[in-house]
């Protein structure tokens, strides 16, 4: 009988002298977990240790998709922790409680049914959200929630995130300095193929792939070719090592029918959007490198804005040069509906530091100029200090043309590029939303000359984030040095 193939399409990463992989795995069978070879195999590679008896990888990521079995190789790994490594504190997270829940029970499960483990446990705390088991000896794994945007009180010698695809940059960034003071730690990242908006995966993705991290261990099932057809058996035995053991052919036949072609293509064959578009604009590894979440600008601003072509989303966005002269971009908000956009526009140009405000002819966001004027009329200040305060508003505007759309794209593709002959000269700080909307973003081609510009309506995502940031880099490089003229605030009345 054909089985999937036990063997990652990627295996990367530093190797040790030695591997604690085999104990874990005997662990397992001991208590009644035995593992499929591809499973052994992911504890061998990721439980390599160097010679000063420290593991190999500080991280370890492993993409397969679902129901082919890695939760038995995260209990297996958890196992190892309590019960061989001296892992004081273990640390599992998932996106869905449910999934912890259920990951929990397994392991009790697994601990109380062998007489050798059980009479080590000193207390298994089964109240819900405390979920958690403590041995004689003081080790302890938790089960905790997750939340989206932080990652504080994820310390720990172990860290387990499950779902990785719903993982963001911010969280693992607040969650790594707390490690340095483990003596041995290990983080795990175990998921599927990344969706869109994986910003965490889509990084220990490119980093995985590339083979040149020094201290993660990355080990990725999936089709070899991201252009195969869908209806490819050999792509299914490809990604899915539980093919012919766990997994049939039948039910993936039954997925391929009720399932959307993308999802399908992702869920079930490891393959994601950018991989069948045959890459994105802008090198999103290189975006990766730029990223510099200490970055900051230094002196004047200048602003952009831009709206959906269906209004439900707009972002008001800024660009800065640095003191060490590079260019650096930020996304200032990113919000459902356009109604706060003017008033929030007008507050940014009361700054003494904003130079100007770009906005595109041809967007929708082009009505906030006459939404801005209209709250500027609404004041309950004398006439003639109304139209100062819209002729200052008019000469900060500026109002670009499809040419200088064009040349705005091409200026920031050129401020991201990495050859041979160019270094990059734009920071940026992490902000997913900008970088989501560049891995989805298209282009579309303007006139016959060969320019392009970003796709607003391109249906993958929404790219005002990537939008406003264009045109404001543009806007910083041409009429961001202009001289402030010199007037006093005015408070809106509205």
């Amino acid at each position: 009988m054909r089985i999937g193939e036990q063997t990652p399409a990627f295996d990367t990463g530093p190797d040790g002298v030695t591997s604690a992989g085999p104990e874990c795995v005997e662990l397992a069978a001991s208590a009644g977990l035995h593992l499929d070879p591809w499973q052994r195999l992911v504890l061998k590679q990721g439980l390599q240790e160097r010679a000063d008896g420290k593991w190999a990888a500080l991280e370890v990521a492993v993409l397969v998709s679902r129901q082919n079995g890695k939760g038995s190789i995260i209990t297996a790994r958890q196992l190892g922790g309590l019960f061989l490594f001296g892992s004081k504190l273990s640390l599992y997270s998932a996106h869905e409680f449910k999934t912890s829940t259920e990951m929990f029970i397994r392991l009790k499960e697994l601990i109380t049914n062998s007489d050798d483990l059980r009479r080590r446990v000193k207390k298994i705390t089964e109240a819900h959200g405390e979920e958690g088991i403590e041995l004689l000896n003081g080790n302890r794994l938790r089960f905790v929630a997750r939340s989206r945007g932080s990652g504080r009180g994820f310390s720990g010698d172990d860290i387990y995130l499950d779902e990785a695809m719903f993982l963001y940059a911010r969280m693992v960034g607040a969650m790594m300095p707390t490690m340095s003071a483990r003596p041995n730690p290990q983080i795990w990242y175990l998921g599927s193929a990344p969706l869109l908006d994986s910003d965490m995966l889509h990084k220990v993705r490119r980093r995985g792939r590339d083979g040149k991290a020094k201290r993660l261990r990355y080990m990725e099932w999936c089709a070899h070719d991201p252009k195969t057809p869908l209806d490819s058996v050999d792509a299914l035995y490809q990604a899915n090592p539980a093919m012919g053991i766990r997994l049939t052919e039948e039910f993936a036949e039954s997925e391929r029918e009720a399932m959307d072609p993308v999802e399908y293509a992702r869920e079930r064959l490891g393959i994601v959007e950018e991989d069948q578009a045959g890459g994105t604009v802008v090198n999103m590894a290189v975006w990766d490198e730029l990223e510099d979440q200490a970055s900051r600008r230094s002196g004047p601003i200048v602003i952009s804005a831009d709206i959906t072509p269906e209004r439900s989303y707009g972002a008001i966005s800024w660009a800065g040069r640095r003191e060490d002269g590079l260019w650096h971009v930020e996304v200032h908000q990113h919000r459902r509906g356009t109604g706060w956009m003017a008033a929030e526009a007008l507050r940014l140009l009361r700054r003494g530091d904003v130079a100007a405000m770009v906005i595109d002819d041809k967007s929708p966001a082009a009505t906030l100029v006459p939404d801005m004027r209209a709250l500027i009329r609404a004041q309950r200040i004398p006439d003639y200090k109304i139209q100062e305060e819209l002729d200052w508003i008019e000469s900060k505007l500026v109002i670009t043309s499809t040419q200088d759309l064009a040349t705005a794209c091409a200026m920031f593709y050129d401020a991201t590029l990495l050859d041979e002959a160019t270094n990059p000269t734009l920071r940026h700080i992490g902000q997913p939303d900008l970088t989501v909307a560049l891995a989805g973003a298209d282009t579309r081609t303007l006139g016959s000359a060969g320019s392009w510009a970003w796709d607003r309506k391109s249906p993958a995502v929404d790219i005002t984030p990537l939008v406003s940031v264009t045109l404001a880099l543009w806007g910083r490089i041409v009429h961001g040095d202009r001289q402030e003229e010199d007037m006093e605030p005015f408070v809106m009345m509205l």
